[in-house]
C-alpha cells in the first residue's frame, strides 16, 4: 500500500493521478523476444532469449521508483513523497475467533449440491492447508458447520428408526401371540425399505431429514398389509384348516381385495402433493414420493412374499407349549383375555349405536364443528426454529461510529459468551452485518458456537435470553440475538423478515425512517413478538461537495479530473499488481490516513490544473455537513428498510405474522410492508397444503368410487377422518407445538392410514352383503372380524412414532411435532372411528340400495 502525502505532492507540483500512471508504466510485463534468430541458420551460430524482469515484488523496488528528475540530474523518488507498507487492502472488516486475530471466510454451497459431501470435502482440504501451507502458530477453527445439526439430527432419526422397529415388533407380538407369526411382519419391513432405497437412487433422492423421517414413519405402515394378512391367515387356522396352504389361499381370497384397496389409496394420496410448488413442494415431494414407494412395496411384498412366509411359517398354537411357558401366559394371555372382554364391550356399543342414524350425523357433525374450533386454537407456523447448536448476535453502533467503537463491543459480548459452559467458540466480525451480507463501521456480528446437545443444559433459546439480560449493561450499541436461519441458505436468520415500502414517491427518506421506527416500536409492544428492528437509519453523518463550476473554470480544473483525484486520496485506487510468495497482490494508492482524519482536510488536498499548476480544492469547493442513510435499499422497485424479529416465547411464526399484519393496517397512506426470505414463503403458500390435502381427498373418494362402484360407499372412509384431525389439533394444543409443515405431513399420513383402518371395515361389510347379509347385520360382521388387525396396525404404527414424541437434542421440535401430531391422530381416529363407521356405512348402504335382508 501507498500511502501518498498530499502536502509533497504540492510543493513538488505532482497530482494523485500521475503517481498512478507512473505506477502503471514502469511496472509492467513485457513478452520476451529473441536476439540472433535469422532466417538463414548459417548466418548465426547462438541464439538468446530476451526478458525483461518485469513487475517489482519488493517495497525497496517501489521506493526507489523516479516520479521525476530535474535538470540538474537531481531524481525525486517515490518514498519522497509517500510512505509504503505491506499490508491488507481494506480496512472494512476486523475478524476475531476466541479474541485472537484471524480471517474470516463464509462458504455457501451451490444449488443442487450435497451440503454433507461439501463440507467434507472443505474439511480435508483445509487439513491438508494446515500441514502445507499454514505457517508456525497458524490454527483454523469452523465457527458456523450446518453439517453438524444436519448429522445430529440424522443420528436422532436413526436411533428412532432403531427404536421404532423394535416397539412395533413388540406390539404385533403382542397381538398375534407367537414369535412364528411376527417374524413374517418382521421380514417385511426391511425387505420394503431395501428396495425403496433402490427407488430412492432411481428419483435421484439422497438420505437427508425429509426422506429419513418418511422412512421412519413407514416402518409402521409398510408393516400393516402384512399384519392384515398374517392375522388372516391365523385367523383361518385356528378356525380348524390344518393346512397351511390352504388356509392361506382362503384368507387371501378375503383380504386381496382390501390389500390392494389399501395400497392404491395409501398411495395415491400423495400423488398430488408431488406436485406442489415452492418451498413445501420441494418438502412434501420427496416425503411423498418414498413413502409412496414404501407403500407399493409393501402391498407387492403383502400380495406375494407375506403369503409365501404364511405358508412355510405359520401352524397351530400348540396348547401344551403355551402351558409350559410362562412368560407367555403372563403376557399374551393376559392381553388377549382383556382384548376378549374389549371386543364385546365394543361389539355391544356398536350393536346399540348403529342404526341410530341422528347418533351417527349428531356425532359426526360434532366432532367436525369441535376440530374446527382447535383449528383456530392451534398456533400456525411454517418451518419451526430448531436449535442448531448456533447463535448469532446482531450489533448496531450509533451512526457515524468506527470500526474501532464497534469493535470493542463485539469484543466485549465474545468475553460475555466465552463464560458460558455451554459456548464452545465465538467467532466475532466488526464492520461486517450478517443480515444484509453488507459492511460498515458500525455494524458487528458475532457467532456463538455451541457445544453438543447432549453436552450443555440450555437450548439455544434460552442461551440468547441469558445473553441478553447479560449485555443489557452495553449502552453503545443495539444488540439482538437471534438464531441461524432454520434451513440453510434460506435468509441470513430465523425469526421473521419483512420490508418496509415506502410508495409515496416523494422520496422523503426522514419522513420513510420516522414511519418505520414508529411501525418497529407498535410491533415490538405487541404480546407475540419478542424482538424487532431494522438497520435503516438516515442519521449518519455525511458531507455534500458543492463544486463552483465558475471558479472551476477560472482555475483550468476539469471536475472530471478533480473528482478521479479525489478519488484516488480519499477511496484509494488501484494501480497495478505484484507478485509475491507466489501470489498475485494489487498495489493501492491512496492519501495518508494522518491527512485525511476530518472532513475539513479534504479542503487542504490539491488536483493539478490543465497549466500544470497545483490546486487546492477549497479553491472551487464548499462543504456542507448533513444526514442521511448509510446505504438505500430498493424492493420491488419501491425505496424500503428490511426489518428483523423474533416471535415470543409461546407464540408461533403464524401468530406473529397476524400480529404485524394488523399493525401494518393502520401505516399511514403510501407505506406498506411486504414479507420476504422465509416469512414470505409462509405467507405464499400457507394454504397452499389446504387445497392439496382436498385433493388427495377427492382421489381417495374417486378411487373407492371405481372399485366400489359406487359414490356413497366410499363416503364412511371419506368422513372417518375428522375423527383423525380432532386428534391431531387436540394433542397439538396439549403439547404446545404448532400447525406447521410437520403436522401437515402428519395429517397427510392420516389419510392414508385412517382411510385403511375404514377400507378394512367396508370392505368385509361388503363382503358379507354379497352373501345376503343385512346391511346392519354386514357392518357389525365386518367391524366383528377387523376390529383386531385395525388395532393391531394402528397401535403398532403408533409404537413406531413414540420416540419422535419424545425426541430431544438436535431436531427435537420437528420430530415432535410430527409424532404428537399422527399419534394424537391415529389414538381419536381409530378408537372413535371404530365406533362411528359401521354405522355410517349403515347409513350411505341403504342409501346405496344395499339393504337386501339377512339369509
Amino acid at each position: 500500500r501507498i500511502w501518498l502525502k498530499p502536502d509533497r505532492l504540492a510543493a513538488y507540483n505532482i497530482s494523485a493521478d500521475e503517481i498512478v500512471e507512473i505506477l502503471q508504466e514502469q511496472n509492467v510485463e513485457a513478452a520476451p523476444g529473441k536476439v540472433g534468430e535469422s532466417s538463414d541458420f548459417q548466418s548465426q551460430s547462438m541464439q538468446y532469449i530476451l526478458k525483461y524482469r518485469g513487475r517489482f515484488t519488493e517495497e525497496d523496488e517501489y521506493r526507489k521508483i523516479p516520479v521525476r528528475a530535474t535538470p540538474d540530474g537531481e531524481i525525486l523518488r517515490l518514498e519522497d513523497v509517500a510512505d509504503l507498507e505491506f499490508n491488507t487492502v481494506t480496512y472494512d472488516t476486523y475478524a476475531k475467533e476466541n479474541g485472537f486475530p484471524s480471517a474470516a471466510l463464509m462458504i455457501k454451497q451451490l444449488p443442487g449440491s450435497n451440503a454433507q459431501e461439501v463440507i467434507g470435502r472443505i474439511k480435508e482440504k483445509m487439513e491438508e492447508l494446515k500441514e502445507k501451507v499454514f505457517l508456525p502458530g497458524m490454527e483454523y477453527t469452523i465457527g458456523y458447520d450446518v453439517s453438524r445439526f444436519l448429522m445430529s439430527s440424522m443420528k436422532q432419526v436413526l436411533i428412532t428408526f432403531i427404536i421404532a422397529f423394535i416397539l412395533v415388533f413388540f406390539v404385533v407380538y403382542i397381538f398375534l401371540g407367537d414369535f412364528r407369526s411376527t417374524l413374517i411382519p418382521a421380514i417385511a419391513i426391511p425387505v420394503s425399505l431395501i428396495g425403496t432405497f433402490f427407488f430412492m437412487t432411481f428419483f435421484g433422492f439422497s438420505i437427508n431429514m425429509i426422506t429419513l423421517f418418511a422412512l421412519v414413519l413407514a416402518i409402521g405402515i409398510v408393516v400393516d398389509n402384512a399384519i392384515v394378512v398374517v392375522e388372516a391367515v391365523h385367523v383361518e387356522i385356528e378356525k380348524g384348516e390344518v393346512n397351511r396352504m390352504a388356509a392361506t389361499k382362503a384368507a387371501m381370497r378375503k383380504i386381496s381385495s382390501a390389500v390392494i384397496a389399501i395400497t392404491l389409496v395409501m398411495s395415491a394420496i400423495y400423488i398430488p402433493v408431488s406436485f406442489m410448488s415452492g418451498p413445501v413442494g420441494i418438502f412434501m415431494t420427496q416425503f411423498s414420493i418414498t413413502i409412496a414407494i414404501a407403500m407399493v412395496l409393501s402391498g407387492l411384498v403383502a400380495l406375494t412374499l407375506t403369503p409365501a412366509l404364511c405358508a412355510i411359517l405359520l401352524k397351530k398354537s400348540d396348547p401344551q407349549t403355551i402351558k409350559r411357558n410362562r412368560l407367555h401366559i403372563l403376557i399374551i394371555g393376559g392381553f388377549n383375555k382383556w382384548f376378549g372382554k374389549l371386543s364385546l364391550k365394543y361389539l355391544t356399543i356398536v350393536k346399540a349405536i348403529i342404526n341410530r342414524r341422528i347418533v351417527t350425523i349428531m356425532v359426526l357433525v360434532a366432532v367436525c364443528l369441535l376440530t374446527l374450533k382447535l383449528n383456530s386454537f392451534v398456533p400456525s407456523g411454517f418451518i419451526p426454529n430448531e436449535d442448531q447448536g448456533t447463535l448469532y448476535a446482531n450489533v448496531l453502533a450509533p451512526p457515524g461510529a468506527t470500526i474501532e467503537r464497534t469493535q470493542k463491543v463485539v469484543d466485549e459480548i465474545q468475553e460475555i459468551a466465552n463464560t458460558l459452559d455451554a459456548v464452545n467458540s465465538v467467532s466475532t466480525l466488526a464492520g461486517t452485518n450478517i443480515f444484509s451480507d453488507g459492511t460498515g463501521a458500525p455494524y458487528g456480528t458475532v457467532l456463538m458456537n455451541l457445544k453438543d446437545w447432549d453436552k450443555r443444559k440450555e437450548t439455544s433459546e434460552e442461551l440468547a435470553g441469558i445473553m441478553r439480560r447479560k449485555t443489557q449493561h452495553i449502552k453503545d450499541a443495539e444488540i439482538e440475538f437471534i438464531p441461524p436461519p432454520t434451513v440453510p441458505g434460506y435468509g441470513n436468520a430465523g425469526g421473521f423478515e419483512l420490508r418496509f415500502l415506502d410508495r409515496t414517491g416523494s422520496d422523503d427518506l426522514q419522513k420513510m425512517e420516522e414511519v418505520m421506527r414508529k411501525f418497529v416500536e407498535q410491533i415490538r409492544q405487541r404480546p407475540e413478538i419478542q424482538s424487532a428492528f431494522s438497520l435503516f437509519d438516515n442519521n449518519y453523518p455525511q458531507y455534500i461537495l458543492h463544486v463552483d463550476y465558475d471558479r472551476a473554470a477560472q482555475k483550468g480544473i476539469t471536475v472530471n479530473n478533480a473528482m478521479s483525484t479525489l478519488q484516488t486520496l480519499l477511496g484509494g485506487e488501484w494501480a497495478t499488481d505484484f507478485i509475491k510468495y507466489g501470489k498475485t497482490y494489487r498495489v493501492m494508492v491512496q492519501s495518508h490516513p494522518s491527512q485525511r482524519a476530518f472532513p475539513e482536510d479534504v479542503l487542504k488536498l490539491f488536483v493539478k490544473n490543465n497549466e500544470g499548476e497545483m490546486i487546492p480544492f477549497s479553491a472551487f469547493i464548499d462543504l456542507e455537513k448533513t444526514l442521511g442513510p448509510e446505504q438505500i435499499t430498493r424492493y420491488n422497485m419501491y425505496t424500503s428498510a428490511e426489518i428483523n424479529g423474533e416471535p415470543a416465547p409461546g407464540y408461533s411464526s403464524g401468530e406473529a405474522i397476524e400480529a404485524i399484519e394488523e399493525v401494518a393496517k393502520n401505516l399511514p397512506r403510501g407505506y406498506d410492508i411486504a414479507w420476504a426470505g422465509m416469512t414470505f414463503d409462509q405467507v405464499e403458500f400457507g394454504s397452499q397444503a389446504i387445497y392439496i390435502f382436498i385433493i388427495c381427498l377427492l382421489f381417495v373418494y374417486l378411487l373407492l368410487s371405481a372399485k366400489y362402484e359406487s359414490f356413497l360407499l366410499p363416503l364412511p372412509v371419506i368422513l372417518a377422518l375428522p375423527f383423525g384431525l380432532l386428534g391431531t389439533y387436540l394433542f397439538l394444543l396439549l403439547w404446545g407445538l404448532e400447525n406447521n409443515i410437520y403436522a401437515q405431513v402428519a395429517m397427510l399420513m392420516l389419510i392414508g392410514v385412517l382411510s385403511r383402518n375404514a377400507i378394512l371395515i367396508v370392505e368385509y361389510a361388503i363382503q358379507h352383503q354379497k352373501r345376503g347379509h343385512s346391511s346392519i347385520k354386514a357392518a357389525i360382521e365386518g367391524a366383528k372380524e377387523r376390529l383386531r388387525p385395525i388395532f393391531m396396525t394402528s397401535f403398532s404404527f403408533i409404537a413406531g412414532l413414540i420416540p419422535l414424541v419424545f425426541a430431544t437434542g438436535a431436531g427435537a421440535v420437528g420430530n415432535s411435532t410430527i409424532g404428537v401430531a399422527t399419534v394424537g391422530g391415529m389414538i381419536l381416529g381409530t378408537i372413535l372411528g371404530v365406533l362411528i363407521i359401521p354405522g355410517l356405512y349403515y347409513l350411505f348402504a341403504e342409501r346405496n340400495g344395499n339393504t337386501s335382508e339377512e339369509k
